[in-house]
C-alpha cells in the first residue's frame, strides 16, 4: 500500500492494528501503543495526538530566526513548540525536546495561544510560528489553531521537516501564511540516515506544493562529510531554482550536538564556498549560524 494514501490508511482496520495516516513512516500500532514519533497513540483503532496543546517551549522571536528573510523582516512572532519528532537525526539541535517520549508541557487551548498572541501584538508579535520541535506530528493542534489564528486576522508560519503525507500537507496550506522547510540533503542515503524512508522525493513534493500556496523559504544544515559537497549543492540549488529561483536558501553551519559530538563544527570557509554555489542558481542565499 502506498504510504500517501490517505483513505486507505485512514481506513485500514486489521484485528487491534492502528495505521497511522499522517506521514510515510505508517506506524502500525496496537491499541496504548505510541508511534515513531512519540507523539501520536492508538486508541480504539484510531491514532491520536498526545501532545495536543502540551507546549514544552513558548517565545516571542524575531522573524529572522525561524529563519525567514522576506517574510515581514523586522516583526516579531509567538513561537511554540511540544514535543517529539518523525525522525531521528543524530545532529539534532532540539534533541531535548524532539526526541522525548513523551515530555510534559503545559497545556493550552487553542484559544488560549491566539489570545497571548493577541496580547503580544503591541510588542510587535505578527502571529504564531509552529516551531522547535517537528509540529506537524502535532497536526491537529497546529491545524486548529491556525484556524482560530487565521480568524483572528493573526499570520501562520510553520517550520518544518516538511516530512508528511500528501493529503494532511494540502489540508494545512491554506491556513499557513509562510514556512520554512528543512531540505536535510540532496541524496536518498542522507534521508536514510535520518530515518526517513521515500524521505528526499516526500520532501521535495512538499516543497512543489508549498512554493505554489505561501512564501517558502528553505534550510540545509551543512555537516562535514555528510552533505557539503559542491556537486551535491549544485544539483540542491538547481532543483530548487526550477520550483522557483526565487525561493531563499539558508546554508547554516553545523555544530556538534546530540550523538553526533565527534564532527568538528562546519568551517565557515566552506559554508561560503556552498553560498556561491547556490548563487549561480538562486537569488537569494543566506549564510547561518556564523
Amino acid at each position: 500500500m502506498n504510504p500517501t494514501d490517505w483513505n486507505a490508511l485512514r481506513s485500514l482496520a486489521m484485528s487491534d492494528v492502528a495505521v497511522c495516516w499522517l506521514c510515510p513512516q505508517a506506524c502500525r500500532l496496537r491499541d496504548g501503543q505510541i508511534g515513531r514519533c512519540g507523539a501520536r497513540q492508538a486508541v480504539r483503532g484510531e491514532v491520536l495526538s498526545t501532545s495536543y496543546g502540551q507546549l514544552t517551549a513558548l517565545a516571542l522571536d524575531p522573524i529572522e530566526k525561524k529563519p525567514l528573510a522576506r517574510f515581514q523582516p523586522g516583526s516579531q512572532i509567538l513561537s511554540l513548540g511540544s514535543y517529539g519528532c518523525n525522525l531521528r537525526c543524530p545532529f539534532c539541535q532540539n534533541s531535548d525536546i524532539s526526541q522525548a517520549q513523551p515530555l510534559a508541557g503545559q497545556q493550552y487551548s487553542p484559544a488560549d495561544v491566539v489570545a497571548l498572541a493577541r496580547k503580544l501584538q503591541p510588542q510587535g508579535n505578527i502571529g504564531l510560528a509552529y516551531t522547535y520541535n517537528e509540529p506537524l506530528i502535532n497536526y491537529e493542534f497546529v491545524r486548529d489553531t491556525a484556524r482560530l489564528a487565521r480568524a483572528a486576522g493573526l499570520v501562520n508560519v510553520l517550520v518544518s521537516n516538511g516530512y508528511v503525507n500528501t493529503q494532511p500537507w494540502i489540508d494545512l496550506l491554506p491556513l499557513l501564511d509562510a514556512a520554512n522547510i528543512d531540505l536535510k540533503a540532496f541524496s536518498s542515503s542522507f534521508y536514510d540516515l535520518v530515518g526517513a524512508p521515500h524521505g528526499l522525493a516526500t520532501v521535495q513534493h512538499n516543497i512543489e506544493l508549498a512554493a505554489a500556496a505561501l512564501h517558502l523559504e528553505i534550510t540545509t544544515l551543512i555537516i562535514p562529510g555528510l552533505n557539503d559537497s559542491a556537486a551535491e549543492m549544485q544539483e540542491l540549488s538547481a532543483w530548487l531554482a526550477s520550483v522557483d529561483p526565487r525561493i531563499p536558501l539558508h546554508l547554516t553551519r553545523f555544530h556538534p550536538a546530540y550523538q553526533m559530538l565527534d564532527r568538528p563544527a562546519t568551517p565557515r570557509a566552506s559554508i561560503q564556498e556552498l553560498v556561491a554555489v547556490a548563487q549561480q542558481h538562486l537569488q537569494s542565499v543566506y549564510a547561518g549560524n556564523m
